[in-house]
C-alpha cells in the first residue's frame, strides 16, 4: 500500500511538472541551466518599461540576458555565493521582502490595543484635566527677598484674575511659563505627569475652578481648571496609535518577537535565519514574481562582485594598464582646446608667490597638495590658499586671467590672501594618462568587459529555442 501511495505522488508530481513545462517551456539554456519563458518575460519586461531611455527589442535583449546568465555562472562556479559577505548581503536584501509577511493587520491591531490599554492604566481612575496656569518662578537657592517678592506677584495676580482679568491674556505678560505663548494652556495631562504639588491642585479643581496660590520646587503658579474627562474608547484613538505605531517601528518589532518565539519552540531545530529561509522558499514557489525579485537580488549581488573582479576595479586599480591603454588610444583623448595643469593660488606676502613655484617645481604633480600643505600650512598660520587640478577655460577666474589672457574677466579677491599667483604649464593634448583618467579607466572598462564576455562565450555552451522566443508576451 505504501508502495503504491509513493508511486502516486511521483505521478502527480511529474503530471505537474509537465503541465508547468508546458505552461512555461524553456527559452534558452545557459551553461546547462534551463531558462523558463517566464523568467526571461520578467527580465526583459521589468528593463524595458516605457520610461526606459535605451528600450531593447526582445531580440536584442537575448544577447543581454544571455551575457548576464554566463557572469552568474562565473560568479557561482568563483564560489562567490558562499563567502560570508555574499550571505549576509543576500539575506538582508532576501529578508526585506519576507520580513513583512510575518506580521498581519490583526497582530498590528493587537499592538494597537496593547498600547492603548496601557495608556489607559496610566492614566487611572481620575482621568484627564485640562489646566492652564500662571508661573512666577522662584529660584532654587533663591534669597527670603526674593522669596517673598514672588509670593507678593503671584497673590496680585491672583486678585487680578479673582476681579475678572482675562487668564490667557495675563499669563501671556507676566507667566515664566513657556506656555504663556498659548495663554497658559498646558493640555491634557494625567497624573504622574506633573510635580506632585501642581498635580494635587489641579486636580482637586473643579472645571472653570481658579486655584489659590500654590508653590511648587518651580515657584508659585495659579491653576485654572478647564475640564476634566476619561480616556476616549479606542476607536476613537485608533488612527493615532497606529500612525504612532508604524512611525516607532512597531511592524520590525513584532516580526523579530514571533521569530524568537518560532524559533525557541522548535526546541532547538531552527533558528531565525532558517526560518526566514523557509518562508522565502514558500514564497518563491507560490508567487513567480517574488521568485524572480529574490532571485534578481541574489544574481544581482552576485554580478557585482564578478564584474567588480574582472572588470570594473581592476580597470580601476591598474595603473600600469590604464597607462597603456592610454599610450594606445591617444587620438581617442585629443582636446579641442588646451587644458591649463596646475594650480591657482593665493598668498599673504609677495615673497611666497616664489616659494611656492620652488616647492613644487621638482615634485611630481599629484605630490603637490602634500609638499605645500607641510611647508606653508603646517601650523596654526594658513600661509596659502589653493585651487589645483586641470583647468579649461571658464574653470577658474584667475586661470582664465592669467593663462588664457582674458583680460575682461575679473577675479573674486580672497580676504587675506592679497596676492594671486598661478603655476604650472599649458597643454595642448594629454600628456598622461592620469590628466584624463576617468575617461581611459570607463573605456579600458568597456575593452575588458568586451574581452571577458568573449571569453564566457567561448567557456559556456548556450542556446535559444527560437520557437519559444516569438511567444515571449504573445501567450495567455
Amino acid at each position: 500500500m505504501k508502495k503504491h501511495l509513493i508511486f502516486a505522488a511521483l505521478l502527480l508530481s511529474n503530471l505537474a511538472a509537465v503541465a508547468q513545462t508546458a505552461n512555461d517551456p524553456i527559452l534558452m539554456t545557459v551553461a546547462g541551466v534551463n531558462v523558463p519563458r517566464s523568467e526571461f518575460e520578467y527580465s526583459y519586461n521589468k528593463n524595458n518599461t516605457d520610461g526606459v531611455i535605451d528600450k531593447k527589442s526582445v531580440e536584442e535583449y537575448v544577447d543581454l540576458f544571455i551575457n548576464y546568465k554566463l557572469k552568474v555562472q562565473a560568479a557561482l562556479d568563483a564560489r562567490i555565493d558562499t563567502t560570508t559577505n555574499f550571505k549576509k548581503e543576500f539575506a538582508q536584501y532576501r529578508d526585506q521582502q519576507v520580513r513583512p509577511t510575518f506580521v498581519t493587520d490583526d497582530d498590528m491591531m493587537a499592538e494597537a490595543h496593547k498600547v492603548y490599554d496601557q495608556t489607559k492604566q496610566h492614566i487611572g481612575p481620575d482621568g484627564l484635566v485640562q489646566a492652564s496656569h500662571i508661573l512666577i518662578s522662584v529660584p532654587q537657592k533663591a534669597t527670603k527677598e526674593q522669596q517673598d517678592a514672588a509670593k507678593v506677584r503671584i497673590d496680585s495676580v491672583y486678585n487680578a484674575l479673582k476681579a475678572g482679568a482675562d487668564f490667557a491674556e495675563l499669563a501671556k505678560i507676566v507667566s515664566n511659563c513657556p506656555s504663556k505663548s498659548r495663554g497658559g494652556d498646558l493640555g491634557w495631562f494625567s497624573r504622574n505627569q506633573m510635580v506632585k504639588e501642581f498635580e494635587d491642585a489641579a486636580f482637586a479643581l473643579k472645571p472653570n475652578e481658579l486655584s489659590k496660590p500654590v508653590l511648587t520646587p518651580f515657584g508659585w503658579h495659579v491653576i485654572l481648571m478647564k475640564g476634566r474627562k476619561q480616556l476616549e474608547p479606542f476607536e476613537f484613538h485608533k488612527e493615532g496609535i497606529m500612525r504612532f505605531l508604524e512611525q516607532r517601528g512597531a511592524r520590525e518589532a513584532v516580526t523579530e518577537r514571533k521569530l524568537t518565539e518560532m524559533a525557541k519552540n522548535s526546541n532547538g531545530a531552527l533558528t531565525k535565519e532558517m526560518i526566514l529561509e523557509q518562508r522565502a522558499d514558500s514564497m518563491a514557489a507560490a508567487d513567480p514574481e517574488m521568485r524572480y525579485l529574490i532571485k534578481e537580488y541574489h544574481d544581482g549581488l552576485l554580478l557585482y562582485e564578478v564584474s567588480n573582479q574582472h572588470v570594473w576595479e581592476k580597470a580601476a586599480k591598474d595603473d600600469q594598464a590604464l597607462a597603456n591603454y592610454f599610450k594606445k588610444n591617444k587620438k581617442k583623448y585629443a582636446w579641442e582646446e588646451p587644458r591649463f595643469k596646475g594650480m591657482a593660488y593665493h598668498v599673504k606676502k609677495q615673497e611666497d608667490v616664489k616659494a611656492v613655484a620652488d616647492c613644487v617645481k621638482k615634485l611630481k604633480f599629484d605630490d603637490w597638495n602634500e609638499a605645500l600643505r607641510k611647508t606653508f600650512n603646517n601650523d596654526s598660520i594658513i600661509r596659502i590658499r589653493v585651487e589645483k587640478g586641470l583647468f579649461k577655460k571658464g574653470d577658474n577666474k584667475l586661470i582664465d586671467r592669467e593663462v588664457f589672457k582674458q583680460k575682461d574677466v575679473k577675479v573674486d579677491s580672497v580676504k587675506g590672501y592679497p596676492i594671486d599667483a598661478t603655476y604650472g604649464k599649458l597643454l595642448k593634448k594629454p600628456e598622461a594618462y592620469t590628466d584624463v583618467r576617468g575617461l581611459v579607466t570607463a573605456d579600458l572598462q568597456d575593452e575588458l568587459e568586451k574581452q571577458w564576455v568573449a571569453d564566457l562565450r567561448k567557456r559556456y555552451s548556450f542556446s535559444v529555442n527560437q520557437e519559444v522566443l516569438k511567444t515571449v508576451n504573445k501567450h495567455e
